[in-house]
This record gives C-alpha cells, structure tokens and sequence, in this order.
C-alpha cells in the first residue's frame, strides 16, 4: 500500500489490535535473555510502532491463497477417515511459503539501506484490515510491513549464544 489514505485507514486500524498484544507482552514480563532495559526498549518501540503505523511510506501485506481440499467424498475412505487431521495440518502450516518470502523481503529491505519488521497483529483486527485492503474472499493476510527509511543507522546485531538456541539430537543436548 502506498496510498496514504490507505495507509491512514490500516495504521488506524492497527493500535486497536496491538493493544492486546501490548497488554500480552506487559503480563508475561520480561523474558530471561533480555536486560530491564532491552525489555523497556522493546515495549516502547513496539508501542510507537504500532501508533504510527500508518505513517510509513509503503505497508506491505504478504498474502496468501488458502488452499483447496478435495471434498471428503472425493477420497478413498482410509484417506476420507483422516480428513480433519489434513484440514488442521494445512491450516498449521499455511505461512510455510510466506513466511521464507518476508524473510527475504526484510534482507532485500535492509541491503538496501530500508527498514522493516513483521508484524502480525493486523491478524487481530482481521476483519476491519480485510475490508481497509479488500482482498479476495480466498486470500489470507499473513503479516503487514511497514516499510521505509530508518532514522538511524543500523547498529551490530547481538545474538544469543547458539548452544542456547539449538539442541542436537534431542532438547536437552546443546
């Protein structure tokens, strides 16, 4: 979107929907890898984020079609009996396609010099984002991007240590 009456009408939308998510994070706490002040930092970002949304230059939609099923009668009935087993699996893994693609449109934003996050709580105010972006009645949003200049350079990255983050063979194993 880069309307700015389109992008006023979606960045109005999305404090409606980033209050639960503001609200979710506040009670959690602050999670054990982040100090008081990464934690403070990342809340007040979020929260000016999410009120000035509609203000980037460009807001990106990643969208995608829901699949098709066959009809249950259409299959041969040992398929037919796991029919709602098929129907959740495609649903839990609907953003298998989308979600590798905003990866690389945030790495494409970045090598050239733009910035952009994904954020998802559009999803909470589904209905009032469809109707602002008006998809077709088959195609699902998976993230919106708020994409444009960054006011400050980007500084280095600091990751957690790996043997945090990946286990070998099973969970316990680093």
């Amino acid at each position: 979107m880069r309307d700015p009456e389109q992008r006023q009408k979606l960045g109005a939308i999305y404090p409606k929907a980033s209050d639960i998510a503001e609200a979710m994070y506040a009670a959690r706490g602050r999670p054990p890898h982040l100090t008081e002040r990464q934690f403070a930092r990342l809340m007040a970002t979020g929260s000016h984020l999410w009120r000035h949304m509609g203000e980037a230059p460009v807001l990106l939609l990643p969208c995608g079609r829901r699949p098709v099923l066959p009809p249950r009668e259409a299959l041969a009935p040992d398929i037919a009996a796991c029919w709602e087993c098929e129907v959740a699996y495609v649903e839990r893994i609907r953003g298998a396609s989308i979600y590798p693609a905003v990866q690389n449109i945030i790495l494409a934003c970045r090598a050239l010099g733009l910035g952009t996050v994904i954020t998802t709580n559009q999803s909470a105010a589904r209905t009032r984002s469809r109707r602002c972006a008006a998809p077709p009645k088959e195609v699902s949003t998976f993230a919106l991007m708020p994409i444009g200049w960054p006011l400050d350079r980007f500084g280095p990255l600091t990751r957690r240590p790996l043997a945090e983050v990946a286990h070998a063979d099973r969970w316990e194993t680093a």
